[in-house]
């Protein structure tokens, strides 16, 4: 009876864990935030390009699906490296998608 107990809550722990992350994606995807990873930063044309970031193991395998974005004006690069994981605002205006802010994790 013990050990069933046990089992209950531990799958009742792993659930509510895995139902709270899942709300954060859903939360920033709402707010029009990205994560993903840094692979180019390209300071004289104030462009960078991200790879967006795959929960679990789904297309882990894949190749580079980098994304190419020009920055804002007025957003500074300075202090961004490729590697870097960001969680980012994109708009899109005429074809153009443009980071309009970021946030380093």
């Amino acid at each position: 009876m013990k050990l069933t107990t046990l089992v209950l809550a531990g799958t009742a722990t792993l659930l509510m864990s895995d139902s709270a992350a899942l709300a954060q994606d859903k939360t920033q995807a709402q707010n029009g935030q990205e994560t993903g990873q840094v692979t180019v930063v390209n300071r004289l044309n104030n462009t960078i390009a991200v790879r967006p970031i795959q929960e679990g193991t789904v297309g882990a395998n894949t190749a580079d699906t980098s994304q190419q974005f020009k920055v804002k004006d007025g957003v500074s690069l300075e202090d961004l490296h490729a590697g870097n994981h960001i969680t980012y605002s994109v708009t899109e205006q005429g074809g153009t998608r443009t980071i309009t802010s970021f946030k380093r994790q």
